[in-house]
């Protein structure tokens, strides 16, 4: 007996009506996550924010151009042409040891903060941040920091603990010593000198020299900013120079500081710039607003204004027309 075969035809177009539907489906579903995926970027948009102003991420500008200029004097030196990937490195390298010293310093002031009128609104002691998220962002960013280190060359990943222990110690250093202000100069001055050794391997007596004037020009204007917390330092026991030996001492202090890192700086263009005005016309903006500074910080409800403008003015004016001098004939 023959078997019945029996073939069943969809109607016309019916496979393509199909995935339509199922398309449709997909697109539904997809509208249906919409509700919980904007309110997690929202969410995420925020912390990013408050995290962004719990490290004062505009500050940057401080240390940003000198490490750019070390990093260009570098190339410089020894050419090659796969420099943007190092440069990539160089620049998470910088952002994130940044981001762990300040994180860090706000895990370990929090409590000083909140007693502080000054910096009693900053996001810990307001309760935006909570201290472990402090901590964990620090420990997050240390973690990067070592990768990028390593990444960059051997010599680099070695040094980077010892980086680290200076961007994270510091923190403490108000507890002990009046010197605290060249620890964070010192911080800072890691920033041209490490620039410089992720593209050569090696150090040099010129990039040693400027990392030593950025120790002093920050020292200096850091002097300046702990004016505003001389009677607070003094009543929790916190050491700074205006505390110890009083503001006119520690105007003097200051000044002489920035004397010696815009001579630094002068002996650093003589050995390698010669008389390049590019170079020059910098060093002769990066001079004016330092010492411009210390006349308007006489004034003391000014000298957070002139801490970040004039001091960011005359790290970019500097590094900028440094960089360009490189490579343009004087």
């Amino acid at each position: 007996m023959p078997t019945e075969v029996r073939i069943l035809h969809s109607p016309r177009g019916s496979s393509s009506a199909g995935r339509a539907s199922a398309f449709q489906a997909e697109g539904r579903g997809f509208e249906s996550r919409l509700p919980l995926i904007f309110p997690f970027l929202q969410r995420f948009g925020k912390r990013l924010k408050l995290y962004s102003r719990l490290v004062v991420l505009e500050h940057a500008v401080f240390a940003l151009p000198f490490a750019l200029w070390g990093f260009a004097v570098g190339v410089k030196e020894i050419g090659g042409t796969a420099i943007l990937p190092k440069l990539g490195w160089v620049l998470i390298a910088l952002i994130s040891a940044r981001t762990a010293a300040l994180a860090f310093n706000r895990y370990a002031d929090h409590s000083l903060d909140a007693q502080n009128p000054r910096t009693a609104q900053r996001e810990i002691p307001r309760g935006l941040v909570r201290p472990r998220e402090a901590l964990s962002l620090t420990l997050a960013s240390a973690a990067i920091f070592m990768i990028s280190a390593w990444r960059l060359n051997p010599l680099c990943g070695a040094l980077a603990p010892l980086a680290l222990f200076i961007l994270l110690g510091y923190s403490y250093t108000k507890r002990f010593t009046h010197l605290s202000h060249y620890i964070l100069g010192l911080a800072l001055g890691l920033a041209p000198v490490g620039a410089y050794l992720a593209v050569t391997g090696r150090f040099s007596v010129f990039i040693l020299n400027i990392g030593m004037a950025v120790v002093f020009w920050v020292a200096g204007f850091d002097i300046l900013y702990a004016l505003q917390d001389v009677e607070f330092d003094r009543a929790v026991g916190l050491h700074s120079i205006p505390a110890r030996f009083g503001e006119a001492l520690a105007r003097r202090i200051s000044l002489i500081s920035h004397g010696i890192s815009i001579i630094l700086l002068a002996w650093g263009g003589f050995s390698l710039y010669g008389s390049h005005p590019l170079y020059w016309i910098g060093w002769g903006l990066f001079s004016g607003f330092v010492f411009y500074q210390h006349k308007v910080s006489c004034d003391k409800s000014r000298i957070t204004r002139a801490f970040f403008t004039h001091n960011g003015l005359a790290s970019i004016g500097l590094g900028t027309l440094a960089i360009v001098a490189l490579w343009v004939p004087a």
